[in-house]
């Protein structure tokens, strides 16, 4: 196989899921903007907190079920028919049992200040059952080959999200925090209400619903472990900060990381549109695999060392846009720009090991991370005050990027690809 063979493909399709993912960049941009300046970095701070926390669990809630449909679905279509009538019941009841876990961490271990148990809720609710529904008709469009339609859907409740936060901010009410979080439920609502009901294919009935079987459930548990590892270190971060710094350093350092996870779309766009050859070609034909990886890494690490010097130069843009009271949002930003390469990496190392058939191995290295992010935030936060958690986070993306690129190249090494 060529490497024009490898890119031609893969080329298209990153730039079509790139095209969507432009867009789901800028309406993130305009609400974190908008929910920022309406916010402040005190309430922002403690937004973040909560709200990272929930989206952590939630990734949990489908318990990898939306991963099965996406595989079930892609080898045969009306297999969506056995998968949903347990995907839906299983969503709901494991959602349920971790919201309330989730009330509970939050009402009796974070004692985040100024958040009510009516934020926590409506945040919980949105997180860990609107939003892991919506997600399982996210993950049949994948399914089905519409990687860029999945996409677009997956913008959906962002983008009505934007519109909430744009209305608010234009009423300036008394208490923005809680008039956005009561807004989070609805827009998610309104959202798989539309997803559903212009689908070709309707859910099945409540009738028609069931528990899953034991075997369903063996097979799904890899998903969801995988699932919540991989988003461990981008959420566990900013609950980490509202713990260990004042509320508003905790908010200004949520901001700038939202902004570096932004700038790393374009590697997740090229990784989705990559991985069905990756599963394809992965365990079955390491020969042709090897151009793909080389190819993978390489334009990774280009495109990395072009936007973290970019970033940098623009930093002090950012105080700018979100106005005084952000004064160190800059100094934060540049100080992640150590993490940038390494999130990046990470993200790759963790696909190409999904498709090696090595998930438990990503696993492994991102549950590792998590520990370096808890332990180095601790001891970093303590002595260097809010530049800790920055420092924190690229430890823990570069420890991660490091044993997964070494695994890699050991699982390989039969097949040696690089120079």
């Amino acid at each position: 196989m060529t490497p024009s063979a490898v890119r031609g493909p893969i080329a298209r399709g990153t730039i079509r899921t790139t095209f969507v993912l432009v867009l789901y960049l800028l309406v993130q941009a305009g609400t974190l903007l908008l929910v920022a300046r309406m916010l402040g970095p005190h309430q922002f701070g403690a937004f973040a907190a909560v709200a990272s926390l929930a989206v952590l669990l939630g990734t949990v809630s489908t318990f990898g079920i939306n991963i099965v449909l996406l595989g079930d679905v892609a080898t045969a279509p009306n297999l969506r028919r056995r998968v949903l009538p347990y995907a839906i019941p299983t969503t709901l009841i494991c959602g349920g049992t971790l919201l309330a876990i989730y009330l509970l961490v939050c009402l009796l271990a974070l004692h985040i200040s100024g958040v009510s148990w009516v934020i926590l809720l409506t945040i919980g609710v949105t997180e860990l059952w609107l939003q892991p529904l919506f997600s399982l008709t996210v993950h049949e469009h994948h399914g089905l080959g519409r990687i860029a339609r999945s996409q677009l859907l997956k913008v959906l409740p962002l983008a009505l999200r934007l519109v909430a936060v744009a209305s608010i901010f234009l009423v300036n009410p008394a208490d923005p925090l809680t008039t956005y979080a009561c807004a989070y439920p609805v827009v998610s609502a309104v959202a798989l209400t539309l997803a559903v009901r212009t689908f070709s294919h309707r859910w099945p009935a409540p009738k028609c619903w069931r528990l899953p079987r034991p075997a369903e459930l063996r097979r799904a548990a890899g998903y969801a472990a995988l699932a919540m590892s991989a988003s461990g270190p981008g959420e566990l971060d900013k609950t980490l900060a509202a713990k260990l710094l004042p509320l508003t350093a905790a908010g200004i350092y949520a901001v700038a990381a939202r902004i570096i996870v932004a700038v790393t779309l374009p590697v997740n766009a090229m990784l989705t549109s990559a991985l069905p050859r990756l599963f394809r070609e992965g365990r079955d034909q390491p020969n042709r695999t090897g151009n793909l990886l080389l190819w993978v890494f390489g334009t990774t690490a280009i495109y990395v060392f072009a936007i973290t010097v970019f970033l940098w130069s623009i930093a002090p843009l950012f105080e700018w846009l979100l106005g005084a009271k952000y004064h160190g949002l800059g100094q934060n930003i540049r100080w992640l720009c150590l993490a940038v390469p390494g999130l990046a990496l990470r993200m790759v190392a963790g696909t190409v090991l999904m498709s090696l058939g090595r998930p438990w191995v990503r696993v492994g290295f991102e549950v590792a991370g998590v520990a370096v992010l808890i332990a180095a935030a601790v001891t970093l936060t303590a002595m260097f005050g809010g530049l800790g958690m920055p420092l924190a986070l690229a430890c823990s993306e570069w420890v991660m990027a490091t044993i997964g690129i070494t695994m890699i190249l050991g699982y390989t090494a039969p097949h040696r690809w690089w120079p």
